[in-house]
């Protein structure tokens, strides 16, 4: 059974379709592994060695991977459910297969371990890029660059290509025909060795300095990466500031998670989008803005702690119109799937001053209380009388005041300890 390559589109006459993984556990105990049955084939239709998206899941789980490329044998350590793999190569695919730009799969990989940079280019718009190369997949990347690994796709088509030029009797002129297929390679091996400066078009120079250009961000990543937490925030802050004011905001959600996952503050994103895309109309922007936060909420339980914070904050601001709308509000948090049952009832479970007084933070809790109570009985019973009375007013009204600015720093103070591992969705 075949799935599209980028599985947020759901046209069924998709023309990039994969395999669908097909994962077998093996052994007992210590030595129970999962061997992915058909990764030859997944990384033949992603243009990937599949060395490539086995190292990804090892990174991702923890785990220790092996590689028996004789075999086609591609094993992770431990034992992992074909389904949750397939959730996980969503995330490869996304950081390193599908164009930023367009998003096609129709895109090659250029490694220079000499510089350790990691290029990106599309064949489908004529992107040109450089990964982030934080990841620690880019470490075997740089190791193991396409065009030496021995599952590379490109390899494998020039082998194909010479055993044609020997099947068609081109015995006598072999050398030339080599050459003509290797001097491709020599150049599309390496891009720093192209030379654009034959081409004087506006789009040529658009494409140098857009390289330039992603080049300096590279250069200027670990810089920002030292600077304080609080700074990194500000910075955050200002980028999708910037971009609610230029009017772009509606179409930038891909933008806004790659900018806090830069600045590494990807798990704070929903308290600084709370902020600055909420406002008197929030029931109606909780439905506008919804992938924007799906993005950051989506399977990632510290995340949705960090909106549940931005809600108290707005509620702290305004109290008399947000007091009693408290579990209209978060019924609709719940239903657009930003905020999950387990989370919200690990939260009323113990009333936090963290991000308002504890005095507040109890009368949050009491009138939340409702919901709670429906939440919790939901499994064995149906919409009842809670969810009734939580559904019972549709005229919210919110007022969200600048001010916030001051509440947003002083929260994010107490998280400069904390550690977590991004992770990577794209099931929106």
């Amino acid at each position: 059974m075949s799935v599209n390559v980028n599985r947020n589109v759901s046209d069924q006459f998709y023309r990039y379709k994969m395999p669908r993984l097909i994962a077998k556990v093996e052994g007992k105990g210590n030595g129970i592994k999962t061997v992915i049955v058909n990764m030859v084939d997944v990384a033949k239709a992603l243009n990937r060695p599949p060395t490539y998206p086995t190292k990804f899941f090892g990174c991702e789980l923890g785990a220790q991977t092996q590689f028996d490329t004789k075999n086609d044998r591609y094993i992770v350590n431990g034992s992992h459910e074909a389904n949750k793999l397939q959730d996980m190569l969503d995330g490869f695919i996304r950081k390193f297969v599908l164009c930023p730009e367009c998003d096609n799969p129709e895109t090659d990989l250029h490694v220079n371990p000499k510089k350790q940079t990691i290029g990106n280019s599309c064949k489908a718009c004529g992107y040109r890029g450089m990964l982030d190369t934080r990841h620690k997949l880019c470490t075997f990347i740089l190791k193991n660059p396409p065009e030496s690994d021995s599952g590379s796709v490109k390899k494998e088509k020039e082998k194909k290509n010479r055993k044609k030029d020997k099947e068609n009797g081109s015995g006598s002129s072999d050398a030339g025909n080599d050459k003509d297929i290797d001097a491709p390679e020599a150049v599309d091996g390496n891009e720093d060795d192209e030379d654009w400066a034959e081409e004087t078009t506006e789009e040529a120079q658009r494409r140098r300095m857009e390289e330039i250009s992603d080049r300096a961000k590279n250069m200027t990543l670990s810089d920002d990466l030292e600077k304080t937490l609080e700074d990194r925030v500000n910075m955050f802050y200002n980028f999708v500031k910037q971009k609610k004011e230029n009017g772009a905001i509606d179409s930038a959600d891909k933008e806004i998670l790659a900018e806090a996952e830069r600045l590494d503050v990807r798990a704070m994103g929903p308290l600084i989008l709370s902020e600055l895309l909420f406002n008197e109309n929030i029931r109606d922007q909780i439905k506008k803005y919804k992938r924007h936060f799906l993005r950051f909420c989506h399977n990632d339980k510290k995340a949705q702690k960090y909106l549940l914070g931005g809600f108290e904050c707005v509620v702290k601001l305004h109290q008399a119109q947000l007091l009693p709308r408290v579990p209209i509000i978060l019924k609709d948090l719940y239903d657009a799937d930003l905020l999950e049952e387990d989370v919200i009832l690990t939260w009323a479970e113990k009333v936090s001053k963290k991000y308002v007084s504890k005095e507040l933070a109890k009368e949050i809790h009491a009138k939340a209380a409702p919901f709670v109570k429906w939440l919790k009985e939901a499994e064995e019973e149906s919409e009842g009388s809670e969810a009734e009375e939580v559904e019972d007013d549709e005229n919210v009204e919110v007022v969200y005041s600048s001010s916030a600015r001051e509440l947003k720093v002083e929260t994010i103070q107490p998280e400069k300890t904390e550690e977590e591992d991004d992770l990577d969705i794209d099931a929106i």
